[in-house]
């Protein structure tokens, strides 16, 4: 029974967007049927957790395409952590989209909550895909299911930032995913995920494994590795709950998510170690973490310094991977949770400060930590954590990965999670210093005030959660056991 349900969850939301289509004349109905999906679509993926702790890996194929190869499903527990993220989420980012959308008046906001079901339905079939084939279909759905909210407001500016989107998504999985699983299939003879690789009797070369290697990153666009990584502010264009759901909840922990399930389950760490094929991987993700944190630096659009954030720390899980180390492993899947959190929560106060008061830059926020203190004590929280401070949880994610570092002997990692730490506190940490220590500008209006409930409860609640996590990481650690130290 366990085996039909994966199937079944993975299908409910895109099902369940019919019954939000169909109530589309009553608001109240269209919110309350997409949160009670989210809800019900968590507490599904939750009840996997003792099984999946325990040892099992449930899985089915609904269609056989070749000998060997179909449409499957198999839930592990690196599957199961960004299963439980991404619908966990959902339902904060649903509930924070009702007070958005009504709250600014957007159109179109059935369209946006359907094309928000279809997105998390193809986000569970990426953390539940049994193999590259069920993978590579999901992942192109999600793509063409964000497509329609990068550009949901329709304009030149919105049209131009989704074709960058469709564009870069679609050109390197066409381009180098697809072309590296059928290499996969022809040199292991499967493109079933298993436990410690496909490669170890292949007789894959070094230099072909690493290539392929290459091939497999950057194929997975998602992951925002440079220089693949403009679709990603480009994306910034779309209302702020898309911000949200793109940087914290499906597409960009997909695509790190992949990287992590690809080095497991298709490369295997111990092969990556004693054959070296990640190596030049590792390097590009670290450009990438300081790169992009160079570039948040100067940008005063907070959106767009948030985008570019998430590119570095996107990188901090795909160093985790490239260490071909198992506390690489365990400090990346801590990071998809962590930095998940922390970053849904300054999405989330960034869509809040421009429904109470139009302004996007940052700039423009001095002295409003007095009419707004909710909000931007919940930036600053999770600003703490992304940098890595106690007590907040992603200090944990950072802590393994270090550990991996060291563990892997790549020394000059830890120097470089250690800059990207400061660069953190300065680009992040300058937005509630402005609100809290600066005068107001003259054209503030004294009657501003905190955003709808709708928007202010989510980030009130997942600032909490970064916090929850520092004092209960347990549940991860549970979960991320197979490559946790003994």
């Amino acid at each position: 029974m366990n085996e039909i349900w994966l199937a079944l969850l993975v299908g409910f939301p895109a099902v369940m967007s019919l019954a939000v289509a169909a109530s589309g004349r009553w608001p109240n109905l269209r919110e309350t049927v997409s949160i009670a999906t989210s809800i019900a679509l968590f507490a599904g993926v939750a009840s996997f957790i003792g099984p999946v702790t325990a040892g099992a890996r449930p899985s089915v194929t609904l269609l056989e395409v070749l000998p060997g190869i179909g449409l499957t499903f198999t839930l592990e527990p690196l599957g199961l952590l960004f299963a439980l993220v991404a619908s966990g989420l959902w339902s904060l980012t649903t509930l924070y989209a009702a007070g958005y959308m009504r709250g600014n008046e957007e159109h179109a906001q059935t369209r946006f909550f359907v094309c928000f079901a279809l997105a998390i339905s193809a986000a569970i079939g990426i953390a539940f895909a049994g193999n590259l084939l069920t993978l590579f279909i999901f992942y192109e759905m999600l793509t063409l299911s964000t497509y329609p909210l990068v550009t949901h407001h329709g304009d030149t500016e919105s049209r131009n930032g989704g074709r960058v989107y469709l564009g870069i998504l679609l050109t390197t999985s066409i381009g180098f995913f697809l072309p590296a699983i059928i290499i996969t299939y022809l040199v292991s003879g499967s493109i079933t995920f298993t436990a410690g690789g496909l490669f170890g009797n292949a007789g894959l070369s070094v230099l072909g494994a690493g290539a392929l290697y290459v091939l497999f990153l950057y194929g997975t666009g998602k992951a925002a590795l440079m220089p693949f990584h403009r679709w990603l502010p480009a994306a910034m264009v779309a209302p702020t709950p898309v911000s949200a759901l793109l940087h914290a909840v499906a597409v960009v922990k997909a695509g790190v998510f992949i990287v992590l399930k690809l080095t497991v389950y298709v490369f295997g760490v111990d092969y990556l170690a004693e054959t070296g094929a990640s190596q030049l991987m590792m390097w590009v993700a670290a450009i990438t973490v300081l790169g992009a944190s160079l570039i948040a630096m100067t940008r005063d659009n907070l959106k767009a310094r948030l985008a570019y954030s998430t590119v570095s720390q996107l990188s901090y899980i795909v160093l985790g991977a490239t260490m071909a180390s198992s506390l690489g492993i365990l400090g990346g899947g801590m990071h998809i949770a962590m930095h998940a959190f922390a970053k849904i929560t300054l999405f989330f106060c960034a869509g809040a400060i421009y429904t109470a008061t139009h302004r996007k830059y940052v700039s423009e926020l001095d002295g409003l930590g007095y009419a707004m203190p909710i909000t931007f004590s919940a930036f600053f929280i999770a600003s703490l954590s992304l940098v890595g401070i106690p007590p907040m949880g992603g200090v944990w994610s950072k802590w393994y990965l270090m550990e991996g570092a060291a563990d892997a002997g790549q020394s000059a990692l830890i120097v470089v999670l250690a800059i990207s730490s400061l660069l953190n506190i300065v680009y992040l940490l300058e937005i509630p210093t402005r609100a809290f220590f600066h005068n107001p500008r003259p054209d503030t209006p004294r009657r501003w005030q905190e955003a709808p409930w709708a928007c202010v409860i989510p980030l009130s609640i997942t600032a909490a959660g970064s916090i929850v996590w520092f004092l209960y990481p347990l549940p991860f650690l549970q979960l991320l056991a197979p490559w946790a130290p003994q």
